[in-house]
């Protein structure tokens, strides 16, 4: 896992507004894995929910119905890395080892949720998909410390693309590239 550092910030949760907050919900709960464990607003007549992944947290992720759907276009949830828009590109959720990323991912076939890319990223293997809003969202797991540490930069430039389709696309090898300061 990770280390953080405590002295500095870190990202706590994120709030997306959506069209469709029951198409989103399913996405979030069934596709992702989070619960449900808030509403508010009831009374006030807005629709905002919230969802975590673990006991331990109040909320890591709130979706909120947008008052009237109508006046935006469809959702293009054709995703791609790089884009010519303002906006968040994507942002990732971590599972806490391989075994889970791995269950995560045949979900996500099961459910029929289209693989946009996936690959080693030198320190995750990641899978990225589009939500029902076409918000991109990446899911993965953290490589071992000792592979990325030694050259953090290294690491986050390397790309080793894997399969979007077929039964290869839920392999995972666990041969990682190591990154070593030179």
């Amino acid at each position: 896992m990770a280390q953080t550092n405590p002295n500095g910030p870190t990202l706590q949760h994120l709030a997306l507004m959506v069209r469709d907050i029951e198409a989103s919900h399913r996405f979030y709960t069934e596709a992702v894995g989070f619960e449900q464990c808030g509403k508010l607003g009831e009374k006030a007549g807005i629709d905002f929910r919230f969802y975590r992944g673990a006991e331990d947290r109040h909320h890591d992720l709130a979706l909120v119905q947008i008052p009237d759907p109508s006046v935006f276009p469809p959702a293009n949830t054709e995703w791609k890395m790089i884009e010519n828009k303002v906006g968040i590109n994507h942002f990732a959720i971590c599972y806490p080892d391989r075994e889970n990323f791995l269950e995560r991912l045949q979900v996500l076939r099961d459910l029929g949720v289209e693989f946009r890319q996936r690959g080693n990223h030198g320190m995750t293997h990641s899978v990225y998909v589009s939500d029902p809003d076409g918000n991109g969202v990446e899911f993965l797991y953290e490589l071992p410390e000792s592979v990325w540490l030694g050259d953090v930069n290294a690491a986050l430039n390397y790309w080793e693309p894997m399969d979007t389709d077929g039964d290869s696309a839920l392999d995972d090898s666990t041969d990682y590239t190591e990154f070593a300061s030179s």
